[in-house]
C-alpha cells in the first residue's frame, strides 16, 4: 500500500499575462491538494509578469518553481515544464485561466480510485467578472471510470484541450507538444489517449477558461493547416496503437477535428486566396481518406447528430461548404 501521497505538477506556462496571472496563481496555491508542485515558466514575458511570478514564488516558496526562459511558444514552455517536473501525475493549467480550489483533489481522487491513465473535467467559460458565459460538458452520456476498450466511442467525441485533464507522468515518457505548431493539443492529447486503458471523469466545472475582453481577435491565416497536420500525426500513432482496428472510430476522429473543426476556423479567414488555399487542402484531405458526404452529415457526438446541434450560422456555413458554394461562402464572411 502507498503510504506517500501522490505528488501532482501543474505547469503554467506565462507570456505576458500581467493583467490575469495573479487570479490563477491563487487557485492554484489554495488548492486543497496540499502535495502539489506549480512549475510557473515565464516564457519571454515584455510585461510585468516576471515580477508577480517573482512575488509568489517568494511567498508560497513551498510550492511554486519559478524559471525564466527565451520565448519560444507554448508547447515549448509547456515541455521546458514536463521536463522539470517531479509529480506523479501532471495538469496543465493556462495562466489567464483559473481552477476551483478541489480541482486537484478530486481529479487525483479518481485517478487513484480507478487506476485511470487520464482524468477529465469539464470547463466553464467566464468572463472578466467572474460570469459564467457557457458551460462546456466533456462527457456527459459515461460513468465515472471509462474502459476505453469497450467505450472506444469517446476517442471521436472528446475535445482534445490539455488543460482540463489530469495526466499520469508515464504517458509523458516518449511524447512531448510539437514545437512550433498551432493546435498543438489536437497533435499530442489523442496520442496519449491511445496510450491509456482507462480513463475517469467528474461532471464539475474545475477548469474557468477566461473570455478576454483586451485579447485582440485571432487572425485567421494559414495556420489552420496545422489541423489536418495534427490529424495526420494522430493517425499515424493510431495505426501502431492497441485500438488499430477500431476504423470507424477513427472516421469519427478525422470527421470532428479534420472537418467540422478545420471548418470552424476557416469560417474566420479573411484572405480570399488563403481561404481557397485551404479549402483546397481539406477537399484533398477527405478524398484521400474516402471520407462521404453522408459520413460526415451523418456523424454522432455523445449519441447526437453532430451538425443538427450546432447554432444555425454554422450549420448554414457546413451545408454550404459541403454543397461546394464557396462563391457564396466569401460574400456571407
Amino acid at each position: 500500500m502507498k503510504n506517500v501521497p501522490s505528488k501532482v505538477s501543474v505547469i503554467v506556462p506565462v507570456y505576458n499575462v500581467e493583467n490575469y496571472l495573479a487570479k490563477c496563481l491563487d487557485s492554484l496555491v489554495n488548492q486543497t491538494y496540499q502535495n502539489i508542485e506549480i512549475l510557473v515558466i515565464n516564457d519571454g514575458s515584455k510585461d510585468g509578469s516576471e515580477q508577480i511570478i517573482q512575488q509568489y514564488s517568494d511567498k508560497y516558496s513551498d510550492k511554486i518553481k519559478a524559471f525564466n526562459k527565451e520565448n519560444g511558444g507554448l508547447s515549448d514552455a509547456r515541455n521546458f515544464g514536463i521536463e522539470r517536473a517531479t509529480g506523479d501525475y501532471f495538469g496543465f493549467v493556462d495562466s489567464d485561466d483559473y481552477v476551483t480550489e478541489t480541482m486537484f483533489e478530486d481529479m487525483l481522487g479518481l485517478a487513484e480510485k480507478y487506476d485511470a491513465e487520464m482524468v477529465i473535467c469539464n470547463i466553464q467559460k467566464v468572463n472578466e467578472h467572474g460570469n459564467i458565459t457557457q458551460k462546456l460538458t466533456q462527457i456527459p452520456n459515461m460513468p465515472e471510470k471509462i474502459d476505453l476498450e469497450t467505450n472506444f466511442s469517446v476517442f471521436s467525441d472528446l475535445s482534445y484541450f490539455a488543460c482540463n485533464k489530469f495526466f499520469r507522468k508515464e504517458l509523458f515518457e516518449n511524447k512531448r507538444f510539437k514545437k512550433g505548431v498551432h493546435f498543438e493539443d489536437i497533435q499530442l492529447i489523442p496520442q496519449l489517449l491511445l496510450e491509456c486503458k482507462t480513463l475517469a471523469q467528474t461532471q464539475n466545472f474545475h477548469y474557468q477558461y477566461l473570455e478576454r475582453t483586451d485579447s485582440i481577435s485571432k487572425t485567421h491565416t494559414e495556420k489552420g493547416l496545422d489541423i489536418l497536420k495534427a490529424v495526420e500525426d494522430v493517425e499515424k500513432a493510431f495505426q501502431a496503437s492497441k485500438y488499430f482496428s477500431k476504423v470507424n472510430e477513427l472516421k469519427g476522429f478525422q470527421i470532428l477535428e479534420g472537418i467540422y473543426t478545420f471548418l470552424a476556423y476557416l469560417a474566420f479567414v479573411k484572405n480570399e486566396s488563403e481561404f481557397y488555399k485551404m479549402s483546397k487542402e481539406l477537399e484533398d484531405f477527405v478524398r484521400k481518406r474516402d471520407i462521404k458526404i453522408k459520413d460526415i452529415l451523418n456523424y454522432s457526438r455523445f449519441g447526437k447528430n453532430y451538425i443538427l446541434s450546432l447554432p444555425l450560422k454554422k450549420n448554414i456555413f457546413y451545408l454550404l461548404f459541403f454543397a461546394g458554394q464557396k462563391k457564396l461562402i466569401r460574400k456571407l464572411i
